[in-house]
């Protein structure tokens, strides 16, 4: 079968592997046929990605069809179906597990990050990592873990209605921050220093209030919340310069959300912390709770993905395609191996 492999930072190997064995108890065999690029990818390839080692089968933003069943209790899964992948595998029964935090396993194996993931034709997952859809495409499916990643971090800042919030940087993460707080009737301003992000976040996600990254944010802020700040900030950059001045950006006694993730130190000055009680948050993957509430707003058609693919690549033109994708001016929101 085709398989696509990492076999060092900036270069991929299209090669054939032979299939996964019959699926065992639980388990199912897939047929993958969207795989979602995401900034794990980029940062992979451009070997930046923490937690990470080569060779690897990148690959965990999927969109699958079932091919096979092992013997299983599960009825809700059927040979045929297609499938977003819950792409974590956890052990069930360390403390995070046993309290529902499957994201955050102390042994957990993100698929393409710290196993192999789906960039080949078949795979073998847990069954009970499928999430089925009642109307939602192949296409959609392969951006539900994304889509998962901005819904979780909405989640667990318990925004209230009509609360003024900021999301720093509008990248696929960070576009998928700015839906979920719009679907929680949040009061919505993004900051980014790009022109192509600002105008595709108010084109396809009508978002009005912008803050320009370039210049003075408080400021900005101050101008379009009525002298207040916002009393939750998203960053979503993985940029530590933004992670660590997103602490003067929060209101008093307000929140700090990292949704992106950042290979280096973020710190802050204390005192300025402690003057604001401010509540910082780590956001990390997403639970089936998430995957299940997003397939919901996808089949509601609440959200809208097609303008968010805005290239595509076989798996003989990934493999020279793939470093064009990390250049700015290319415009790429999210890429899209198709199998």
């Amino acid at each position: 079968m085709k398989t696509i492999v990492l076999d060092q930072p900036g270069h991929f190997s299209l090669t054939e592997t032979a299939p996964p064995a019959a699926p065992g108890a639980g388990e199912a065999l897939i047929r993958v046929r969207r795989v979602g690029i995401c900034g794990t990818d980029l940062h992979a390839f451009r070997g930046r990605q923490p937690f990470f080692s080569y060779p690897r089968i990148l690959g965990h933003e999927l969109g699958v069809e079932v091919v096979a069943l092992g013997p299983t209790d599960q009825t809700n899964i059927q040979v045929g179906d297609v499938c977003a992948v819950e792409p974590y595998v956890n052990c069930g029964h360390c403390s995070a597990c046993r309290r529902g935090k499957t994201n955050c396993c102390t042994t957990l194996k993100c698929l393409g990050v710290h196993t192999d993931g789906g960039m080949r034709e078949l795979i073998t997952v847990p069954i009970a990592k499928l999430h089925k859809a009642k109307t939602a495409t192949l296409d959609h499916l392969a951006l539900v873990e994304m889509l998962c990643i901005g819904g979780h971090a909405v989640r667990r800042a318990q925004l209230e209605p009509g609360e003024p919030i900021l999301v720093i940087g509008a990248g696929p993460i960070g576009l998928s921050t700015i839906q979920f707080a719009q679907l929680a009737g949040a009061n919505v301003t993004v900051m980014e220093v790009s022109d192509k992000r600002m105008e595709f976040g108010q084109r396809h996600l009508g978002v009005d209030q912008w803050v320009d990254g370039k210049g003075d944010p408080v400021a900005q802020l101050h101008a379009l919340l009525g002298g207040d700040l916002p009393t939750t900030v998203f960053d979503a950059t993985g940029n530590a310069q933004s992670m660590n001045n997103a602490f003067q950006l929060v209101g008093q006694g307000g929140k700090l959300i990292y949704v992106g993730l950042v290979q280096a130190d973020i710190t802050f000055h204390d005192p300025e912390f402690h003057r604001r009680e401010m509540t910082l948050f780590a956001s990390r993957n997403a639970t089936a709770t998430d995957f299940a509430y997003t397939i919901q707003m996808l089949d509601e058609e609440r959200i809208k993905l097609d303008p968010w693919i805005t290239h595509r690549a076989s798996p003989e033109a990934l493999v020279t395609e793939f470093a064009n994708w990390l250049d700015p001016e290319r415009g790429v929101v999210k890429a899209m191996l198709e199998f």
